[in-house]
């Protein structure tokens, strides 16, 4: 679908949307949000398929089934949506809002700002109860730095996964890809950790989504580093540090927004990390930068998440005029 114009116009159009409504309160306090039901199915499959007593080589089978579920529903839903929107009026607009539900711009800006504003006015404490609300790192073990560092990783991590991604997916597959692959990243988030229940039965969808999430990881990284002029960096110097230090992160996948974002701002990023029950001794990336981050730099942060999303959705916008007037077809 990348070869079709105006699939890429109403991905600028629903980037727009999302941009500037993101997820409404009092929408979702009187409806389900399509994520939380994505999650009660994830949660169906897990409790009726992934027994106590059951083999790790079933579990394994199992989880590959819930996988295979959860995309063809997620497939199948897009397409009837998208098959309905063809059929009514103004049904592009249709297509629009609905994708936009699945996009994460405003709101993920929104709970990176809380951290910052946090910070400024309630000090450590504001900044701890904020941050607990978007990673999964015990906050009481963060002071102020640690505070900042972990909510930049987040803002990095959650560009790719929330906004590049779903919009990647959307301009290939449509609507039933942007659909499906958020299915298998809220599986992902679910039950794709490697804990006694889950090793087996979340590993089909913890590696289908480090495939799903491979190309926008290193697109993300790349939009971060051409933005990091908006924060004072360099796009050299955060091209370098993707180079470098990209592969050092435990994930396939977060590493490269977060290199990115560390060579942008230049501060050190990861490194060692403590979570309820357990830490983790990761390499430092940009273990030359700075490692007291503040609240300045989540707002420097901000900055580079609001060009990087406006830098997606013109590449999408030119992207979509080049390829109509090269094939010299109208857009709708």
């Amino acid at each position: 679908m990348l070869l079709f114009p105006d699939t890429l116009f109403l991905l600028f159009a629903t980037l727009a949307v999302d941009a500037l409504i993101g997820d409404p309160d009092v929408l979702w306090r009187r409806w389900p949000h399509p994520v939380v039901l994505i999650g009660k199915l994830i949660s169906f499959l897990d409790a009726s398929l992934n027994k106590e007593g059951f083999s790790p080589e079933r579990r394994k089978v199992l989880g590959v089934i819930t996988l295979l579920i959860l995309i063809g529903v997620g497939f199948a839903t897009g397409y009837a949506i998208d098959y309905g929107a063809r059929l009514m009026p103004f049904g592009q607009a249709l297509t629009v809002l609905v994708a936009a539900i699945f996009l994460a711009q405003k709101s993920l800006y929104q709970h990176i700002a809380a951290v910052r504003d946090g910070l400024r006015t309630d000090g450590l404490a504001g900044g701890r109860k904020a941050v607990a609300m978007i990673v999964g790192r015990d906050p009481q073990t963060l002071d102020e730095a640690g505070v900042s560092r972990a909510t930049i990783e987040s803002c990095a991590e959650n560009f790719s996964d929330g906004v590049v991604a779903p919009a990647f997916w959307f301009a290939v597959l449509g609507l039933p890809g942007l659909i499906a692959y958020k299915a298998v990243n809220t599986a992902d988030s679910m039950i794709g950790h490697k804990t006694e229940r889950h090793g087996a039965f979340g590993w089909a969808s913890a590696r289908f989504d480090d495939l799903v999430n491979l190309p926008a990881s290193r697109l993300s990284g790349l939009l971060i580093a051409l933005t990091a002029p908006l924060a004072g960096g360099s796009p050299k110097t955060a091209l370098r540090t993707i180079r470098l230090d990209a592969r050092k992160h435990r994930s396939p996948n977060a590493g490269w927004p977060e290199a990115a974002m560390a060579g942008a701002l230049d501060i050190a990023l990861a490194g060692p990390r403590s979570y309820p029950g357990y830490t983790v001794e990761d390499p430092f990336l940009n273990a030359g930068g700075r490692k007291s981050a503040t609240a300045q730099d989540i707002s420097r942060a901000l900055n580079l998440l609001k060009g990087s999303c406006l830098l997606l959705a013109l590449f999408a916008l030119l992207s979509a005029a080049a390829i109509a007037a090269l094939n010299g077809t109208a857009v709708f």
